[in-house]
């Protein structure tokens, strides 16, 4: 009876422990919209320009209430960016009394990459694809047809790509990690390109906008990256002891007794 009262209070305080660091998280969330949003106009300002410097677009807002919506959208997303250290570390400090050493060695780098891949997949959207996607749009402008661009929709597309690069760029982040916790093989992934290429666009289409071209904008990078993740794997692979250590094969064995007995060996 005594045991199973001490499972229920380690429960109990792994719960509190865990209510205590979502807590934390939302009390910084926020907090930190209320600055944010203050600040966000000038983000939109910022981005409307960027669209200009495409092809002298100007951009249309179709209801009293578009652009203080949207404003508060970006500054949700700000906030959220800017605030996930913080979350990962609450989250950290709550997981870090159940890990062994190496394991935390692990995830410090996993987490420390995850954040450097996601803020290089952002930036790779928003500086290289989106206005390649804009201009692709544009592309069909004739006499006859004219583009006029509405805020709330081309803003609501650069966050959703910027949050679909951020999150392909994480890509070979997790074909590492799986391999290096043993849990897919290396040689199985090799041989399985194909398939991953396959994977990759699919994920795309369903990620971006209908179109080959964003797409393509979003796979190709994404296969490179896969790609490294694999020669990290692959290091990683060669130097682990397991790869290393030649198979005890029956001759061997019979060598070693025979050897141990001093008979000789035919």
């Amino acid at each position: 009876m005594s045991s199973k009262q001490d499972q229920e209070a380690t429960l109990i305080s792994h719960l509190e422990a865990l209510r205590r660091a979502l807590l934390r998280s939302i009390v910084a969330l926020a907090i930190g919209i209320v600055p944010l949003f203050l600040v966000s106009p000038y983000v939109l300002d910022w981005f409307c320009e960027q669209i200009a410097l495409q092809g002298g677009v100007t951009l249309h807002y179709f209801s009293p209430m578009e652009v203080f919506l949207l404003q508060l959208k970006i500054s949700a997303l700000l906030d959220c960016v800017l605030f996930s250290p913080y979350i990962a570390w609450n989250m950290w400090q709550f997981v870090l009394p159940a890990l062994y050493d190496n394991e935390k060695r692990f995830i410090r780098s996993i987490v420390a990459l995850t954040s450097m891949l996601f803020i290089a997949g952002v930036a790779f959207c928003l500086i290289v694809c989106f206005p390649l996607i804009v201009q692709f749009g544009m592309s069909f402008a004739s006499t006859t047809l004219q583009p006029v661009f509405g805020i709330s929709n081309l803003v609501t597309l650069a966050l959703w790509l910027s949050l679909a690069f951020g999150c392909m760029f994480q890509f070979p982040l997790v074909t590492y990690a799986l391999i290096r916790a043993d849990i897919v093989n290396y040689e199985t992934v090799c041989s399985k390109r194909p398939y991953v290429v396959v994977a990759i666009l699919l994920f795309a289409a369903f990620l971006t906008p209908p179109d080959i071209i964003s797409q393509l904008l979003l796979g190709a990078p994404t296969y490179l990256l896969f790609e490294a993740g694999l020669l990290a794997a692959r290091r990683f692979h060669g130097r682990s002891p397991a790869h290393r250590a030649k198979p005890i094969t029956k001759t061997d064995v019979t060598k070693i007794i025979q050897q141990k007995n001093n008979f000789p060996t035919k």
